[in-house]
């Protein structure tokens, strides 16, 4: 049978399981394992036996339990809380300030967890009593919230970088160094709406009570924890003393430390977060397995070889077709979770892109911003729903309070798409190149 139609056939069996409600994780395995055997027949298990060990004993994913477990521990501390206070204190005379503080509290979490949830719940759970008490609406408060998830994967350190670099041979410290401008810049575009529709409709956002400036410089005392984490982390990749893996293991014991002397984590805690980083690498690893066997199978169609023929005799702009693979993982988006978009098109995009002359670093960066906003759209907005069950407030109205921020997160997405030397110019300031 033709390997382009086998391939098809792969593809329309995922999607019939995912349909049926079979989790992502066996619906990508038993597509590719059935696929494989009409392919090439029995020839194929020890592909499916092999796979396993290959992936699970690739030592290139080291960093990603790391930084789980750092983000577990976090977690269990009051770090977020301080942050949230910190920036509410600076930020209490601005309409809308308590929003546009929890934004800039998940700049300031992104930078120590590196996953779009766990940063809207640390920061949420503690401003959206906040929102409450002052009379904000909540739709408002959790929407913008809920696009400051985004600042999660791209702010350093990224799960959804860790992958993309395992997956094209790219350096992950200078994609961590490349998502920290856009990230900055991401933060104050995600303001600009809250400041907007706070100054038109009031009634969203009643005026704060005052602080002190020594109450605000107070605030700043307690902020410290993030700022060393940061300096560990960051610092020691940007200056080229140690590779990301080695930066997420000092990153680790760091925050154990703090969390223990500071925070008075005790055992229960850091069992709680050792159970949670384990269920979180092993549905990773487990995804991991599932979609390499079903790229296997799909790619031994030669996708990319059909694609590259296309583009090369036609006159489409290599631009047209950066466009037209945002689109693609736009709609992907909204129906698949990131990392399973990663593992099924980047195997057939990056050689598209390095054979069109785009920088592999700027991509990097455009895929994780592209791939998070997916987790806000309807059908399949995974964040979307998480914040819906924990803060228990009804679709509708976490729909309309995330509409206005969708808007400004694609206006975002065309930003860095325009402008690659936002994302390229801190990786090329590198001292450890």
């Amino acid at each position: 049978m033709d390997l382009m139609l086998i391939s098809l056939l792969c593809v329309f069996g995922l999607l019939v399981f995912m349909m049926l409600g079979i989790p992502i994780v066996y619906s990508l395995g038993f597509s590719a394992v059935f696929a494989g055997l009409i392919a090439f027949g029995s020839t194929s298990l020890p592909k499916v036996g092999w796979t396993p060990f290959h992936m699970l004993f690739n030592l290139a994913w080291t960093p990603l339990p790391l930084f789980v477990l750092l983000g577990s521990i976090i977690s269990e501390t009051g770090i977020g809380q301080d942050l949230f206070k910190a920036a509410m204190a600076w930020l209490s005379r601005i309409r809308g300030g308590l929003i546009v503080a929890g934004i800039m509290g998940e700049a300031a979490m992104a930078a120590t967890i590196g996953t779009s949830a766990a940063t809207i719940v640390v920061v949420g759970k503690v401003a959206v009593p906040e929102f409450e008490r002052y009379g904000y609406d909540k739709s408002l408060g959790l929407g913008a919230l809920l696009a400051g998830g985004v600042l999660g994967p791209l702010i350093p350190p990224s799960a959804t970088m860790i992958i993309y670099s395992v997956l094209t041979d790219v350096s992950l410290g200078k994609l961590f160094m490349a998502g920290i401008i856009p990230g900055i810049l991401l933060a104050i575009i995600l303001s600009i709406p809250v400041i907007l529709i706070c100054w038109w409709k009031p009634q969203l956002a009643p005026q704060a009570q005052g602080v002190s400036w020594g109450q605000r410089f107070s605030s700043l005392k307690k902020v410290w924890p993030v700022l060393v984490v940061m300096l560990f982390i960051l610092g020691s990749i940007y200056t080229g003393v140690a590779t990301p893996t080695e930066a997420a293991g000092v990153g680790c014991v760091v925050v154990l430390l703090i969390a223990i002397a500071f925070f008075r984590l005790r055992w229960q805690g850091l069992r709680r977060a050792i159970i949670e980083t384990a269920v979180i690498n092993g549905m990773i690893l487990f995804l991991l397995i599932g979609a390499s066997f079903f790229t296997y199978i799909v790619g031994s169609a030669n996708v990319t070889k059909y694609l590259l023929n296309a583009i090369g005799p036609s006159a489409i702009s290599p631009w047209m077709v950066i466009i037209a693979i945002n689109v693609i993982l736009l709609i992907l988006g909204c129906i698949i979770d990131p990392l399973t978009i990663t593992l099924l098109t980047i195997p057939i995009f990056f050689p598209l892109i390095i054979r069109l002359g785009f920088d592999p670093i700027w991509f990097g960066v455009v895929f994780v911003v592209n791939t998070q906003i997916g987790l806000i759209t309807p059908p399949m907005g995974i964040d979307l729903f998480a914040v819906k069950t924990i803060f228990n407030i009804p679709t509708g109205d976490i729909l309309r309070g995330t509409a206005p921020f969708l808007f400004f997160l694609l206006v975002f997405l065309a930003i860095i798409i325009a402008f690659p030397t936002l994302s390229l110019w801190l990786p090329g300031m590198m001292i450890g190149k």
